[in-house]
């Protein structure tokens, strides 16, 4: 996501920028303390605004969080479709779609942690947007299978939510690796893996 400067305290901004800007706040707040650790006080510090002007864009702590998942989940999604969309080479789909999750996850603002590391997971909205951006992401790989080969949909979800949950997974665990692994090596050996496993798929309509 991109960071939005933070203003002198009072300057005015028009409200589209204004709630970009306290959402960048707030994801820094978030990330770095948790939700149930962070404060309303700490946003509207780190924003350089007054609580009142906060509460004028968002009513709670809760719909602030939530408005902030939704727009990292729709960065997420729009990364996966990039990807899908960026080459008609199911070889190299499979390697930006692999690369696509390595990017979010490695960008420094930690987005990530917000839809695959939340400590608010007893919330049902929280649930219910994260389950949805999961859901989202493996639709759009779905498609690309179902259209290549003779399986079902059903088939063809359950391959996508293995391919795009082995890629977020290994993303976090090379994020907080101990020993020294570049990203593109990393991205590298999850495609490998990734490519050799979806592959074996017979197609339904080879290319000539």
């Amino acid at each position: 996501m991109p960071t939005v400067s933070t203003p002198v305290r009072g300057q005015r901004l028009p409200r589209r920028e204004r709630r970009a800007q306290l959402l960048d706040a707030a994801r820094d707040v978030f990330v770095a303390q948790g939700y149930h650790s962070a404060a309303m006080d700490d946003i509207a510090d780190k924003a350089g605004v007054s609580k009142p002007v906060l509460y004028q864009h968002f009513p709670g702590k809760l719909e602030l969080y939530l408005a902030l998942l939704d727009a990292s989940a729709d960065a997420l999604v729009a990364a996966i479709q990039e990807a899908l969309e960026s080459t008609t080479d199911n070889k190299q789909r499979v390697a930006a779609t692999v690369a696509a999750y390595f990017d979010f996850v490695a960008d420094p603002g930690g987005a990530f942690r917000l839809i695959f590391e939340s400590d608010l997971t007893n919330e049902a909205a929280v649930r219910e947007r994260v389950q949805r951006t999961d859901d989202a992401c493996a639709t759009l790989v779905s498609r690309v299978i179902a259209e290549d080969t003779g399986l079902t949909e059903a088939e063809a979800k359950l391959l996508a939510a293995a391919l795009a949950g082995m890629a977020q997974t290994a993303a976090r665990t090379w994020l907080r690796g101990e020993e020294p692994l570049s990203q593109d090596d990393a991205v590298r050996l999850i495609n490998i893996l990734g490519w050799r496993g979806i592959s074996g798929i017979p197609l339904s309509h080879p290319p000539a």
